[in-house]
């Protein structure tokens, strides 16, 4: 139920936003129309704790915050392999076996290492991914345990003292 109400909230937030308009018949309309994606939604069986992540929006909003910072990390090697006279890359694929639980989960893991400069998912299956890193030193397992981790962590709304049990 609880769902289904933050969901409600979050479409005619939205929809209120997006319009700024609130004449009478608008809203009705508003209305009209965020109860027919409810029940679509209810009838495709989308609302629940994956298709509705807005309870996560803190651990989520931390974790891209600290991808920002990841990211723009992993920018200066790759910069720098560019600018130079000779292309020092060793390129490798690596197999990393993940913690995340949820699609989602596996989703924004995969989604940042592909973020990240010279790192690419290439295949997601069941708990492993296939990783392609542009340099092979830093394409080890470990090097990515910590963006697990987090994201674990973001979107699963696991704990550290969770993951110690």
């Amino acid at each position: 139920m609880g769902y289904f109400l933050g969901l409600i909230f979050v479409l005619s937030a939205l929809w209120l936003g997006l319009s700024g308009i609130y004449e009478p018949l608008l809203l009705t309309l508003g209305g009209i129309s965020v109860v027919i994606a409810i029940l679509l939604a209810a009838r495709l069986e989308t609302v629940d704790r994956e298709g509705s992540p807005y309870g996560r929006t803190i651990p989520i909003l931390a974790y891209w915050c600290w991808l920002l910072v990841e990211i723009f990390k992993a920018n200066w090697p790759v910069i720098k392999a560019c600018l130079g006279a000779d292309l020092k890359i060793n390129p490798a694929l690596v197999k990393v076996k993940t913690r995340c639980e949820s699609n989602l989960a596996k989703t924004i893991f995969a989604n940042s290492i592909t973020l990240t400069p010279g790192t690419v998912t290439v295949e997601v299956e069941g708990d492993m991914m296939l990783i392609h890193a542009l340099f092979e030193e830093a394409a080890t397992p470990e090097s990515f345990e910590e963006m697990d981790l987090r994201s674990y962590r973001a979107a699963d709304g696991k704990r550290k003292e969770e993951l110690a049990a």
